[in-house]
């Protein structure tokens, strides 16, 4: 899953859901070659639900390996490594989206079931031009989080709307810019003022099945991920535990049965149930969030 970015080529939009588990990731590699002038692969229906995705893919765009700079794409792949690494995973496909002709098209990024992510240059570039590298960090870090889901059948729980996918998503993203061997942010302040770019997704269309979750409950979850970055968990007990306090996340209420699988987590967690109670009802208002320690 704000600044008030003004998106180039509008609104992100939300889809209908069917769950991100429901294909298979395969690792595959691409042609190492710069631009690769094949005809770029356009997301299904499973993408768009599990993406940043503003629309298809141009058919003038094109595959890169690279960004403008050296010192842009090599931030993005020593991310992507770092990601990666810190899940325990094998490589997989990662590429940028240029289009010269319809720039505004590649205001995209999207993680595909098959083990693919493609990156657009102009929410690259309007990301870091609002909100530094970080904000990239973390938009990464919530597709690769998508892949997860793919790869582990996740998320464990089941809703009618894209909403758990979409939440544990931004929780996977909280919990990598802490870690001290991911993004290594110590304090919340610098991450929730990056987060406003990924909750200006949320929305209030709670029936929809495209629904992503509301902006408050996209704050918390973020805030749930980074409480979670205090300790080392695999990826099935990050799920496990986000969704044990996940409750929190919808509407304040904690789960008071033991926490069987991670008990030690129960006490730390315990001190931050009323607070991600408040962020999800409003009663810490988005300005509140980013002074969050």
């Amino acid at each position: 899953m704000n600044f008030n970015f003004c998106l180039l080529a509008g609104a992100i939009a939300a889809f209908s859901l069917t769950a991100c588990n429901d294909d298979k990731m395969e690792d595959t590699v691409l042609p190492e070659s710069q631009t690769e002038t094949s005809k770029i692969e356009q997301p299904g229906d499973l993408q768009k639900q599990c993406s940043y995705v503003d629309q298809y893919w141009s058919s003038t765009a094109v595959l890169k390996t690279t960004l403008k700079t050296t010192t842009d794409t090599n931030f993005m792949n020593a991310q992507m490594t770092k990601i990666i690494s810190l899940w325990g995973g094998s490589s997989l496909t990662f590429r940028f989206v240029d289009d010269a002709s319809n720039p505004n098209s590649t205001y995209n990024a999207i993680s595909y079931s098959n083990g693919k992510i493609y990156y657009g240059y102009a929410i690259y570039y309007d990301a870091k031009a609002k909100g530094g590298d970080i904000v990239n960090a973390m938009i990464l870090a919530h597709e690769y989080g998508h892949q997860l889901q793919y790869r582990y059948n996740l998320p464990s729980v089941s809703e009618s709307t894209a909403r758990p996918n979409e939440l544990e998503a931004d929780g996977f993203a909280g919990y990598y810019l802490r870690r001290p061997n991911g993004y290594n942010q110590t304090t919340f302040a610098q991450i929730a003022a990056a987060y406003e770019f990924a909750q200006s997704i949320g929305d209030y269309q709670t029936t929809s099945a495209g629904h992503h979750g509301t902006p408050p409950q996209r704050r918390s979850a973020v805030r749930l991920g980074f409480l979670l970055g205090q300790y080392d968990l695999s990826a099935a007990d990050f799920d496990y535990n986000f969704f044990y306090y996940y409750q929190g996340v919808l509407n304040g209420t904690y789960k008071q049965a033991k926490n069987t699988r991670n008990p030690e987590l129960d006490a730390y967690m315990s001190q931050y149930i009323d607070e991600l109670r408040k962020i999800q009802t409003g009663e810490i208002s988005a300005e509140e969030f980013k002074d969050l320690k």
